[in-house]
């Protein structure tokens, strides 16, 4: 009898297992209402893990860490993933909502047949401030120069989005491998930093929604889920240029449940279901029957649309190859300044 109530409990704890899908993501972004549903559709369990830098991600996968299902990386970072054997490539029989990807967000990217990845958003890093406490806020990166914003401002810790920003108040390209224009981005940051309260990726939401931050540099979609909440919260695009960036989808080739993951990412591109966590998240998915379905208000909202006339200033950020290691210093002397 023993022996059969034991065989009985392990055939229970077989039959009530769920698989659960690792995915390792930016904060806030798939809506927690459309994980619940993908949970309840393919009976799974969904396990989020965050990263605030493209770079501290590919760290930590290089450095071995497996288990991860589903990973959602900037485009440029990509290309060095794929030559590396990190990511597999995707079965597109498994993909059929991939046909709503816009075609002309296709071309902009290296891997235009989505072989290893598949576009999910497109954003810019911007600047948030609390327009009911500071007041003549002129559109460019000089706003990190302002004294009289002395530890109330905080830039991204993004070694590429942050030495972007100087290249681009200076008139540079924000890819420039130029080292005498590196060398002056480095100085301007060492003179706004002298007015920062810090380098952060996720705090400075919440630290402009308690008026802790009165200006700050961020992800678009990200202060557009502030905004959205908080009216005395503005958004401006600085006149000289910001980055454009497009995260992407991809399986790393150790993914336990790549199959699982493959279901993910069709679920995600699903027209209803990308405008429903467009809705959420404040970030422009590529989907052009996705767009069909959002409110007027989504697609009026300054975090969304561009202006016309900054279009041509706006660069995305590309993969630096064998000069990377120039960004790299001008960042470790930007942290060290005192």
């Amino acid at each position: 009898m023993k022996h059969l109530l034991a065989f009985a409990l392990l055939f229970a704890s077989h039959a009530f297992a769920v698989d659960t899908l690792h995915v390792y993501t930016w904060a806030d972004y798939i809506s927690p209402d459309l994980v619940k549903r993908f949970e309840k559709e393919h009976k799974c369990k969904v396990s989020i893990d965050t990263f605030d830098s493209n770079e501290n991600m590919y760290a930590k996968l290089k450095a071995g860490s497996t288990g991860y299902d589903l990973v959602f990386p900037s485009s440029y970072i990509i290309s060095v993933m794929k030559e590396q054997g990190m990511i597999q490539t995707l079965d597109s029989t498994k993909l059929p909502n991939a046909k709503n990807i816009n075609a002309e967000v296709l071309e902009k990217i290296q891997d235009k047949q989505m072989a290893h990845s598949v576009p999910y958003t497109m954003g810019y890093a911007v600047i948030g401030y609390r327009k009911d406490k500071v007041k003549n806020v002129d559109a460019s990166w000089a706003a990190f120069a302002r004294t009289d914003l002395k530890k109330r401002m905080t830039q991204l810790n993004d070694m590429r989005e942050t030495i972007g920003a100087g290249l681009k108040f200076l008139g540079y390209s924000l890819n420039s491998r130029d080292e005498k224009q590196l060398a002056e981005a480095r100085d301007v940051l060492i003179q706004w930093k002298h007015n920062l309260a810090k380098y952060d990726n996720e705090g400075y939401k919440g630290g402009l929604d308690s008026s802790e931050f009165l200006l700050v540099h961020g992800y678009s979609g990200d202060l557009w889920q502030v905004a959205k909440e908080n009216e005395d919260i503005a958004i401006v695009f600085p006149k000289e240029g910001v980055s454009v960036s497009c995260d992407e989808m991809v399986i790393p080739k150790s993914a336990p449940h790549a199959e699982l993951a493959h279901a993910m990412i069709n679920f995600l591109l699903d027209a209803k279901v990308s405008a429903e966590n467009m809705e959420f998240i404040g970030y422009l998915c590529p989907n052009s029957e996705g767009l069909k379905n959002v409110s007027k208000k989504f697609l009026t909202n300054p975090a969304i649309t561009i202006p016309t006339d900054l279009k041509a200033k706006c660069e995305v950020i590309e993969d630096l190859g064998a000069d990377l290691p120039k960004y790299t210093k001008v960042w470790d002397e930007v942290k060290a300044a005192k």
